[in-house]
């Protein structure tokens, strides 16, 4: 065999996780009504010899709440508490019923259930002395944004919920997810991932004394999507669980849709520079993880596994990830042999920092996008907007009327900043 077809063979090596055998690791549980109808995108930290879960579970109120339990193996819970750890304290995790759209509940940003807005999808990051919780907080109604809070160490590990008062950090009117802290300050400022639609965006900050109303991120650098056609990340990225520092850099687990496959999601890595993490050194040519189980497929959304958590225990790396949007669910891999095939076969050829135009940032990205519905024969907001270009070559934004669900779309002269309202 020559050298170039080895080379060849060696660099099409895909990496996987490993699934649990015991699969999935949490259900819904009928004993507690605030857990009946999900348990899913589950937070994790290692501590003091076990792993705790934080995960985002709905009940009969349709209402996010956290709820919290414990492995000692990575693999086998051996504990779960009985009543939510982190429940809705403000305005922006439920809807106001003194607000006069308060019984006309929109389902346009719904995301895994939960219609009546709450805490979704936790990351759980420490820093110092404390353990940062990043969420989205949803009201029910508005644009789904990220929350900020956190919590000494030794409160968390002695279950005294002693959480500080939440505070909203990205801007209104943007549909902004999947955040999450680097555990590390980078020359002397915290690191923020984020997403809006389609990319992840990064800010470094000087401090984490966000107050709610006038300082927001602003996505200063962005890990956009590929752009190929045959790319498996080409519609949309988001983060994970928070960066794990390693030999090679720091290792992101993150989700992604393609264009060709775009209602199903699947898990991918990459590695980041130590100094700069908005440098890109290595990005899975395949996904990791695809839903293929019965248990990804089998619940409130179909095809989905959604990661949020990951720990180290003895150099193996544990994925944790909401399965269909119903269970809590996880996945290993032996963490050296993993990086070392990432940072040889998956190298990125171009790792520079990616800044965001001004005409981009989000504080500066258009409102939601109207369209005419023929059938309500009304102006809508069009819910999971996506751009088309037709025949005629005319550009068209399309999507699904929230209110009667039918098609809904808009004739555009170029392509615009599009929102994207789900996961």
């Amino acid at each position: 065999m020559s050298k170039t077809n080895k080379t060849s063979q060696v660099a099409n090596i895909q990496l996987s996780l490993e699934r649990f055998e015991g699969n999935p690791i949490l259900k819904p549980d009928d004993k507690h009504r605030w857990e009946t109808k999900a348990v899913f995108n589950p937070a994790a930290i290692y501590e003091s010899g076990k792993v705790h879960i934080l995960y985002r579970a709905i009940g009969e109120s349709d209402i996010s709440v956290l709820g919290y339990a414990s492995s000692l193996d990575g693999l086998h819970i051996h504990e779960r508490l009985d009543n939510p750890v982190y429940i809705p304290r403000e305005p922006f995790e439920g809807v106001n019923p003194s607000r006069p759209y308060a019984s006309e509940v929109a389902d346009i940003y719904v995301s895994g259930g939960g219609g009546m807005g709450g805490c979704e999808d936790p990351r759980l990051t420490k820093i110092g002395e404390r353990e940062y919780l990043t969420y989205v907080a949803y009201d029910g109604h508005s644009h789904p944004r990220v929350a900020l809070s956190s919590i000494h160490i030794d409160d968390f590990l002695n279950r005294t919920w002693n959480w500080q008062k939440p505070v909203l950090i990205s801007p209104p009117h943007i549909v902004d997810k999947n955040a999450c802290l680097l555990p590390e300050k980078i020359n002397g400022k915290f690191v923020i991932f984020h997403r809006v639609f389609p990319n992840i965006l990064i800010d470094f900050v000087d401090d984490l004394d966000f107050d709610g109303k006038t300082r927001w991120l602003v996505g200063q650098f962005k890990i956009p999507t590929r752009a190929l056609s045959s790319d498996w990340d080409n519609l949309k990225v988001g983060c994970g669980p928070p960066p794990i520092k390693t030999k090679d850099g720091w290792l992101l687990i993150y989700h992604a849709v393609s264009r060709d496959d775009e209602s199903r999601y699947k898990i991918g890595a990459m590695l980041l520079d130590l100094k700069d993490p908005t440098k890109v050194l290595a990005r899975t040519r395949s996904p990791i993880l695809e839903p293929i189980a019965s248990y990804e497929n089998q619940g409130l959304k179909v095809g989905i596994v959604y990661p949020c958590g990951a720990v180290v225990i003895n150099d193996r790396l544990f994925v944790y990830y909401g399965g269909a949007d119903m269970v809590v669910c996880v996945a290993s891999v032996k963490l050296e042999h993993f990086l070392d095939q990432l940072a040889t076969n998956h190298r990125e050829t171009n790792p520079e920092s990616i800044k965001t135009s001004p005409q981009t940032k989000i504080n500066e990205l258009q409102r939601p996008i109207q369209g005419f519905c023929t059938k309500c024969r009304r102006t809508r907001e069009i819910k999971n907007p996506r751009l088309v270009v037709l025949k005629n070559l005319r550009h068209t934004i399309q999507g699904v009327c929230p209110w009667c669900g039918g098609k809904i779309s808009r004739f555009i002269k170029s392509k615009p900043n599009i929102d994207e309202n789900t996961d």
